[in-house]
């Protein structure tokens, strides 16, 4: 039976988890809430590619991710950031859902599930 690694334990969560080869990482948010849709997406990206990175892993190992944005008028400006991040052959199943994140300011969070 493999062992589960945990990264950044807290009381209510963890950053990421990784178990039998595929990392899990936990929703990412915007470390600068005042950034528009497209500057907090491209924060959350950069969040992800560090997260990966500890786990031995990257974005075109990513299985699945799934984006949660506040208000589904800024699609557009999330997907900007998300296509000149994103490696072309190497986009990843995903889902996008407008909904009411935990902090106001917050204006998009997303969930990866990738590879080592």
């Amino acid at each position: 039976m493999s062992s589960i690694e945990r990264f950044d334990v807290g009381a209510r969560m963890s950053e990421m988890a990784v178990h039998g080869g595929v990392v899990y990482l936990a929703g990412q948010v915007a470390s600068d809430a005042s950034l528009d849709i497209t500057g907090q997406t491209a924060d959350v990206l950069a969040q992800i590619d560090a997260l990966l990175a500890r786990a031995g892993s990257d974005k075109t190992k990513i299985l699945r991710a799934q984006i949660y944005i506040a208000d589904v008028a800024e699609f557009a400006g999330m997907n900007a950031a998300w296509d000149a991040w994103v490696p072309a052959g190497h986009t990843p199943p995903r889902a996008t859902v407008e909904a009411k994140l935990a902090k106001p300011e917050w204006k998009v969070e997303i969930v990866v599930t990738a590879a080592v």
